[in-house]
């Protein structure tokens, strides 16, 4: 197989065998560190993504106050919000002070810059775009940022080298070894190339760095068309993030868009299985809330930041039963 050109066929020979030997010693890795069900908050952690609330356009202050009144331990905000928060005259000093205060974890942020595409210019602006918010988000505390295909989405979006791809994910997670800062690769169910579990953790292995690790998302792994039995072999040293959310029967699957995302237990997902997977793999995962509906966003934002963690805890604590 040449590395300058992966077809699909031979990317589920290769991905076969990395599952084997990378991600399950990755699960005896994390068991070992973290015997499952121990910490101080057990198998899963509870975050809040501030997309949930962003309709409300409340500001970064109030997202995490709200975040810490609704009894999450994390939040995830979005750049751009840091962002307005800074040409308003914040200070990220005060920011990094409330967080802490307020007992919070910033786990992840949520960017869109173009480190992926092939156009070189395009692809050297996106890294510097990571750089830059890599900066903003060390400076509050900030553990992760995403790194979602953006600008190679979407049906008319060129094929990817998947072996290109991993070097450039590399590239990031080398800038956050300078900033403390790592970068985790989103799946994204409507991207050309990154819409499955296995394109997504074959760049996952392939970018060789030891950081290296997948955000996934309830939504995006049905939207894709990934079998949910694929989490069996993700260890939660691989994934340390999942966005929470469900979807609803309706639309069909070809159809569903971010819009349609509901609270966890009020669709079709599986969330009983997917937990019960996650937690068979030992260690921690963060389960964070990440809604896209306009109907959250006609509400009063702490009710649906507080209807949303209540939801999670039921699907965990379901999941978590004695059969």
């Amino acid at each position: 197989m040449k590395q300058d050109s992966l077809s699909r066929r031979s990317l589920l020979g290769v991905c076969g065998a990395a599952f084997g030997a990378g991600l399950l010693a990755g699960g005896r890795t994390e068991a070992a560190s973290m015997p499952a069900g121990t910490g101080s908050t057990g198998p899963f952690k509870y975050c809040l993504n501030a997309s949930t609330i962003r309709g409300q356009k409340m500001g970064l202050a109030r997202e995490i106050d709200i975040a810490a009144q609704a009894g999450y331990s994390g939040i995830e905000p979005w750049i751009q919000t840091i962002q307005e928060y800074l040409k308003a005259g914040g200070k990220l000093a005060d920011i990094r002070k409330q967080i802490e205060d307020r007992g919070l974890t910033v786990e992840g942020a949520i960017s869109f810059p173009q480190w992926i595409v092939d156009d070189d210019a395009a692809r050297a602006k996106g890294v510097e775009q990571v750089k830059r918010e890599m900066d903003l988000l060390a400076q509050i505390g900030g553990k992760r940022i995403a790194a979602p295909p953006a600008g190679a989405n979407g049906s008319n979006a060129p094929d990817l080298d998947l072996m290109k791809a991993a070097e450039r994910y590399r590239v990031l997670l080398e800038l956050g070894d300078q900033t403390g800062v790592t970068p985790i690769l989103e799946l994204w169910g409507s991207s050309k190339n990154l819409h499955r579990l296995g394109e997504c953790m074959f760049v996952v292995i392939e970018s060789g760095h030891p950081k290296a690790g997948l955000l996934g998302d309830v939504y995006h792994i049905y939207k894709g068309g990934s079998d949910l039995n694929g989490l069996k072999m993700i260890s939660a040293a691989a994934m340390p993030v999942l966005h929470m959310n469900d979807y609803p029967a309706s639309p069909p699957r070809d159809k569903i868009a971010d819009r349609d995302r509901i609270m966890p237990g009020d669709g079709i997902a599986p969330l009983t299985q997917i937990l019960r997977d996650l937690r068979a793999k030992g260690g921690q995962t963060v389960l964070s809330l990440e809604l896209f509906s306009q109907v959250y966003w006609q509400k009063d934002p702490l009710e649906v930041a507080k209807t949303g963690l209540a939801k999670m805890k039921a699907a965990v604590e379901k999941a978590l039963a004695p059969a």
